[in-house]
């Protein structure tokens, strides 16, 4: 096991990566995160702006004057570790053992934070006269409501009419070796809260009451069978499912009077949310449910085709791993989906996400060089 707390004993993106993994930072809190990466993008040329939204800190940080801008983004806050106790390691004292870095945040995404910045230090410690623009989006409201971090940065931005023209983010995306996926889209999801009204009733005297269970069955076997689209050569086939059902008040001889049901389509470009709910509430309606349906539609599909970003990318990964890497629009949503519709190129890189929001959360150590290394070879193509 590598004592972590000496730097001599490991890389500038391993101590960055541990100092940040120290801070205990779940969301919504920074607990310092920002800062040091604040301090260690001034000391290279970086303007910082803190931008706090309510509760939730943010900071847009962007070196050079003029010229199309290359921006990495991330988030510093983590989600809750559970029982401490079942950690091999106290998640927040990170720890390298047979070769693996061990902490809360580890792989999402302090690891690729780290990366980021050490990417650009030996960038600009070589090209401090790069083309173009630098620039870092960092948000502490990923792993929560996600309302006052990068959605809120991206219309400070808007407003000022400031671009990105390519943006990174670290969110884990590698699954069996660094830089084997790489996300250029995200499809989209769509949320409801379904409330059925039946009527309570004695179970023995069923022709008194009406079940909004046996009332919505059907309906949502419809639903759960419907194909909504065949997907494309990008995205998969949207996916319909139930989260949630609570009914009933826990004893065996009541009918209940009503049913929460919480659903979620994850769908591609194919189709749209709009057309999603029409088509939804259109089952419910032949099947004579007596509902209200709330609608939430938490981020639109997006998608970045091969061109200058992804062509980087590929090119950096094949140079710093020997790794052809397949492009995937699979998983959950990001904060991609708040800098996409900017006109942005977007794509997700970063490293493995086998034990991201687990007890043990862990990243090869040798990854973490190397994501750094990839990043710095993306700078390299696009800015020089």
């Amino acid at each position: 096991m590598t004592d972590t707390s000496s730097a001599t004993q490991l890389s500038p993106t391993l101590t960055l990566a541990c100092d940040l993994i120290r801070r205990h930072s779940v969301t919504p809190e920074d607990a310092g995160c920002q800062q040091l990466m604040c301090d260690r993008l001034a000391a290279i040329g970086f303007d910082i702006q803190p931008l706090r939204f309510g509760e939730v800190e943010n900071f847009w940080a962007i070196r050079g004057d003029s010229g199309p801008i290359l921006a990495f983004a991330g988030h510093t806050d983590v989600v809750p570790t559970g029982d401490v106790k079942q950690w091999r390691y106290p998640p927040f004292e990170p720890q390298i053992h047979e070769g693996m870095l061990y902490g809360r945040g580890a792989a999402d995404m302090k690891g690729s934070l780290a990366a980021m910045i050490t990417a650009c230090e030996s960038f600009i410690a070589q090209h401090p006269d790069h083309r173009g623009r630098i620039a870092f989006l960092i948000t502490s409201d990923e792993e929560g409501p996600a309302l006052n971090g990068t959605v809120k940065v991206v219309e400070w931005l808007e407003a000022r009419n400031e671009k990105m023209t390519w943006c990174i983010v670290g969110e884990p995306s590698s699954t069996n070796s660094l830089g084997d996926i790489i996300k250029n889209g995200r499809r989209g999801s769509l949320n409801a809260k379904l409330t059925v009204q039946g009527k309570q009733g004695h179970v023995a005297y069923p022709h008194l009451a009406n079940n909004p269970i046996h009332m919505a069955a059907p309906a949502l076997a419809e639903l759960a069978s419907t194909h909504w689209d065949e997907g494309n050569d990008y995205f998969p086939a949207t996916s319909f499912q139930i989260s949630n059902f609570h009914s009933g008040t826990g004893a065996t001889n009541v009918i209940p009077g009503s049913a929460e049901i919480l659903l979620n389509f994850r769908f591609s470009t194919e189709v749209t949310d709009t057309e999603l709910k029409q088509r939804a509430e259109a089952i419910l309606d032949k099947h004579q449910v007596h509902y209200d349906i709330v609608w939430h539609t938490s981020g639109q599909p997006f998608l970045t085709p091969k061109g200058e970003l992804v062509n980087a990318a590929v090119n950096a990964i094949a140079t710093v791993t020997g790794t052809k890497a397949e492009l995937s629009t699979s998983g959950g949503t990001s904060d991609g989906r708040f800098i996409a519709p900017t006109g942005a190129q977007v794509l997700e890189l970063g490293p493995l996400n086998a034990t991201i929001h687990q007890v043990d959360e862990c990243v090869s150590a040798a990854d973490l060089d190397r994501l750094s290394d990839v990043y710095h070879a993306i700078l390299a193509e696009l800015l020089t």
